[in-house]
């Protein structure tokens, strides 16, 4: 199984390729530089592998939430791949990539993301008997007041939204703050995209390029300048 997989969706800018079990990826942290580091970032690992395009068997992309125009930018790269090589794509949840990187003894793992205007995308996950990371209830964007901590002895956080909101998380959970373990992984990487699709990619879970949609979570994109005038 050859499979390229894209994650654009935060400040990173990730591409992995997983070609026959072997991994390899590009990563690096480059706000506003996605458009021009995503493709040659592929082509450097395709040439790595010794692969042709037409070798591949699906693209993988993060399809959100996260940046907009991260986002966008993904789903774009891997539905004009897919289209030429009439290949299908395999979205994935950006948090769930996310979640994937809590150390593997971690039975709960809270995925927050800053997304900006002073909420969180959010995600929890509880592991299985089988080692496998489930999700919780819905993903969601959500001001830290709005967010109650699950019950659970304890929660690994993992994103960039603890940081981010750490002082309004922590009054928001005065007694349940002491759950909460702050793993250092901070952004979704494009390897652990290509490793939740392989298996989907295996039993035929493809979509269409055109099927492959975005997942933003919410419409808006900035605050007005009425908002903004409010908060400060």
């Amino acid at each position: 199984m050859n499979l390229l997989a894209f994650e654009t969706a935060t400040e990173r800018c990730s591409v992995a390729l997983l070609s026959d079990g072997r991994l390899l990826e590009r990563s690096v942290l480059a706000p506003r530089r996605h458009a021009e580091l995503a493709l040659p970032m592929a082509s450097e690992l395709l040439a790595e592998a010794g692969l042709a395009r037409a070798a591949l068997d699906g693209i993988a992309v993060g399809r959100g939430p996260g940046a907009f125009t991260g986002v966008r930018l993904a789903i774009s790269l891997a539905q004009g791949i897919a289209y030429a090589l009439d290949r299908p794509v395999l979205p994935i949840s950006t948090l769930a990539a996310l979640a994937e990187q809590a150390p593997r003894v971690a039975d709960r793992v809270l995925a927050l993301l800053d997304a900006r205007m002073g909420e969180l995308y959010v995600a929890a996950f509880a592991r299985g008997a089988d080692g496998e990371l489930a999700l919780c209830g819905p993903e969601r964007v959500a001001t830290p007041e709005q967010l109650a901590l699950p019950p659970a002895p304890r929660w690994h956080v993992v994103g960039t939204g603890w940081e981010a909101q750490s002082e309004r998380l922590a009054a928001a959970w005065p007694h349940a703050v002491e759950r909460v373990i702050v793993a250092e992984a901070r952004w979704p990487e494009a390897r652990d995209i290509a490793l939740l699709a392989a298996p989907r990619l295996a039993h035929g879970d493809g979509v269409a390029p055109e099927q492959a949609l975005p997942v933003y979570l919410r419409d808006k994109v900035a605050e007005t300048q009425a908002e903004r005038a409010a908060k400060a």
